[in-house]
């Protein structure tokens, strides 16, 4: 009777305990391992890289489906982009203009993830960058597309000098190899964008506006980005500035064969820079051609309000001439009559109703009557 209690009663030593733990941690390392195993035949990860482009997106780098931007403020819901659509050509300019408040920068952010959609499909490369996306593809875009801000003052760490903040992104990446290449880089990137070596030591309270422009620049260009965000880059700075930012853009365009986005509300600059241009209002992309293209054949009334209000360096002609008004309630849309997104003739969309749509088709019929 003894020996059967001896048998419950019974503990198991420090040596049992570790070997019981040992064989128990080792099954389940198999079934783990078995398992991964298992799901590893199942499926085969695909190449998510957005270096990789996707077949039958060789000729857009950017395009939004359908996009829906809202803030929330409590209960409160206030959308600011709503049914926007857009293709964006690899290795082009493109030119969004609209008044304060349209929803430009929205979009420019949008593409960049500094804020969220509330519906739609935003696709990179012809993957898709918006919503839930793995960490490393999120790291990745910051790398590929950059953002040139606003205003130059507040884009810059006035406690951190000019050689700090252009070598800070390829500091996060790794993009190069040792000090000396690091110093090389930025030196070379300096001397591209108009400074002087010299200047690496400087910090930026001690430049101008153009100046500092001209750093942020260097601070995004030494990225070698695929696409570039320029949010009114030339608004803040002088007027006799502004023409060689606008070349020195252009000029690392051409040299990088990237991709720009030029956000303004200035169209005589979009002319100037772009090859094509968007023109937005209250959310909604409301005409789109090529530059050249939508100063001879304007077609929305609001476009027409933009360029009447375009200054004329003549005196005379800029006393005589009309200012549009845009009244968005001059369209008189029925609601078995809704505006929708139509091409006009080739590479020229409009936002109108069926009525308008037609209206559009005899102006452009006129006007090639009166070309032959």
């Amino acid at each position: 009777m003894m020996k059967q209690n001896d048998k419950y009663n019974h503990f198991p030593t420090k040596a049992e305990d570790k070997k019981s733990l040992s064989v128990s941690v080792k099954k389940t390392a198999s079934k783990l391992t078995n398992f991964i195993n298992k799901r590893r035949e199942l499926h085969v990860p695909e190449d998510k890289s957005l270096d990789k482009i996707v077949p039958g997106f060789e000729d857009n780098i950017v395009s939004m489906r359908n996009v829906k931007i809202a803030y929330k403020r409590g209960m409160d819901e206030r959308v600011v982009v709503d049914d926007f659509s857009l293709d964006i050509k690899r290795g082009e300019i493109f030119g969004l203009v609209g008044e304060s408040g349209s929803g430009k920068t929205t979009v420019g952010r949008t593409i960049m993830r500094m804020i969220p959609i509330k519906s739609g499909e935003i696709l990179f490369n012809g993957h898709r960058i918006s919503g839930k996306i793995p960490r490393i593809t999120q790291r990745e875009l910051k790398s590929k597309v950059q953002l040139i801000f606003q205003d130059p003052s507040a884009s810059l760490n006035d406690r951190a000098n000019v050689d700090y903040i252009i070598s800070e992104g390829i500091r996060a990446f790794h993009m190069y190899d040792g000090e000396d290449d690091r110093l090389d880089k930025v030196e070379k990137m300096l001397q591209e964008v108009g400074l002087r070596p010299e200047h690496l030591r400087r910090y930026p309270h001690e430049f101008s506006g153009g100046q500092r422009q001209r750093i942020g620049i260097a601070r995004c260009m030494i990225m070698n980005p695929e696409m570039v965000v320029a949010d009114e880059p030339i608004s803040a700075l002088d007027v006799s500035i502004r023409a060689q930012v606008l070349n020195l853009i252009k000029k690392f365009q051409i040299e990088k064969k990237m991709t720009v986005l030029f956000i303004a509300h200035d169209l005589s600059v979009v002319k100037y820079i772009s090859d094509r241009i968007g023109v937005i209002y209250d959310g909604r992309l409301v005409e789109l051609a090529d530059a050249n293209r939508l100063f001879e054949m304007p077609f929305h009334p609001y476009t027409k309000s933009l360029l009447s209000a375009v200054p004329i360096p003549d005196p005379r002609e800029e006393k005589n001439k009309k200012i549009i008004t845009y009244d968005p309630r001059m369209h008189h849309y029925r609601y078995d009559d809704l505006p929708s997104f139509y091409e006009v003739e080739p590479g020229h969309f409009v936002r109108a109703n069926k009525a308008e749509l037609a209206k559009y088709q005899k102006m452009l019929a006129k006007e090639r009557r009166n070309k032959k």
